[in-house]
């Protein structure tokens, strides 16, 4: 066993926590883990410097590379509109049909989350926009044509990465045909294979070299695997599909797996093993430090009880750090953001915003250029 207890399944995991600032009991959750990652929600973040300090602060308990990952797309997914300013939605910026205008999206977003501290993003949505999901995604989908998705998502992460911040294409494989939102439930997507694999999986095989990491998603898809099982903790979508059938190289990432669609049907811990069991590498626990120790002593026991499970976990365990030894951007450090820094952030992202809105209505009054 002594190979399992030496096994870092701190790796496995990115932790979201409660508060501003990095209390005892988070630093004692911290150093007695040691994450992968950490996940940042607004509730977190109240300025440039304090954010910046907290990050710093959860680096110090942590003796690898840290992912310091944020939600950050744009319109509704926004968790830096208190501290810069509010950022364009994802189909406003599509709205303007303007390749500059998608990767400038990317960067300025990447150039906010460097700023604060963080150097992963989990964006930008590929889910197709259809109808079924139009009251769910919003704004955050930008088209019901794989292929513009595409063109979209891949100038975003180009525009992500030239400011030094990782992206992650979500949620696969697609909740364009989800009428539920899985923060609450579990949508199941009645679609058949072939379609799925034309439209809502296309972009995921477009971007597999080019995307970091894929996030996936906790619908089902009975038609698909004859199951009512979260894709998020399905080996059929993440080992048969995303890594073999479409090749994946990069890190594969859980939803939160404190969400209502995966926890109807599995508690918090069993979801954890069995995303990694599916062939997942990070589970993201975005709340509750219960949830979080919980997830990680089960790991361990699996791991302890099931030789298999112990080499799967080993298997991840490994990509996980050979990526962060691959990407300097998360050794990459930045000057405290200063008030200046930060007010120019934020008249940046407001003259962004104009510039979307320009655009967008001159497309309507000309008519769409050819994409």
């Amino acid at each position: 066993m002594k190979k399992v207890e030496n096994l870092d399944f701190g790796q496995l995991i990115i932790l979201g926590f409660e508060g501003t600032e990095v209390s005892p009991q988070i630093s004692s959750l911290l150093g007695r883990i040691q994450p992968a990652g950490v996940i940042l929600f607004a509730r977190n973040i109240v300025s440039a410097e304090q954010t910046r300090k907290l990050l710093q602060d959860c680096r110090a308990c942590v003796s690898t590379p840290l992912f310091t990952c944020v939600d950050l797309e744009g319109g509704t997914v926004d968790r830096f509109r208190n501290v810069t300013g509010p950022t364009p939605p994802a189909a406003a910026v599509f709205a303007t049909g303007d390749r500059r205008l998608y990767r400038k999206h990317g960067k300025i977003i990447g150039e906010s989350c460097r700023a604060l501290g963080f150097n992963t993003d989990f964006a930008p949505v590929v889910d197709l926009a259809f109808e079924a999901s139009r009251k769910v995604m919003s704004s955050r989908a930008v088209s019901d044509d794989p292929r513009l998705v595409t063109v979209y998502a891949r100038e975003f992460l180009v525009g992500l990465g030239s400011a030094g911040v990782l992206g992650a294409i979500k949620h696969f494989p697609g909740l364009g045909e989800a009428n539920l939102d899985t923060h609450h439930e579990l949508p199941c997507v009645e679609k058949p294979w072939k379609k799925l694999w034309e439209q809502d999986i296309a972009p995921y095989r477009a971007l597999r070299r080019e995307a970091p990491m894929v996030l996936v998603s906790h619908a089902a898809y009975p038609a698909v695997t004859r199951q009512r099982t979260p894709a998020s903790l399905s080996r059929k979508w993440i080992t048969e599909v995303l890594r073999k059938q479409i090749g994946y190289r990069g890190l594969v990432v859980s939803d939160d797996l404190e969400m209502g669609g995966v926890l109807k049907v599995a508690p918090i811990e069993q979801a954890a093993v069995e995303h990694i069991r599916a062939g997942g590498d990070l589970c993201l626990i975005c709340h509750v430090e219960e949830d979080v120790m919980r997830s990680y002593e089960a790991l361990l026991h699996e791991a302890q009880r099931d030789h298999r499970f112990a080499r799967r976990c080993q298997e991840s365990v490994t990509r996980v750090l050979a990526f962060k030894k691959r990407h300097r951007e998360l050794k990459r450090g930045a000057p405290v953001p200063s008030p200046s820094k930060v007010q120019n952030l934020s008249r940046q992202l407001w003259e962004f915003g104009e510039q979307v809105r320009l655009e967008a209505i001159k497309r309507q009054t000309v008519g769409p250029e050819r994409a």
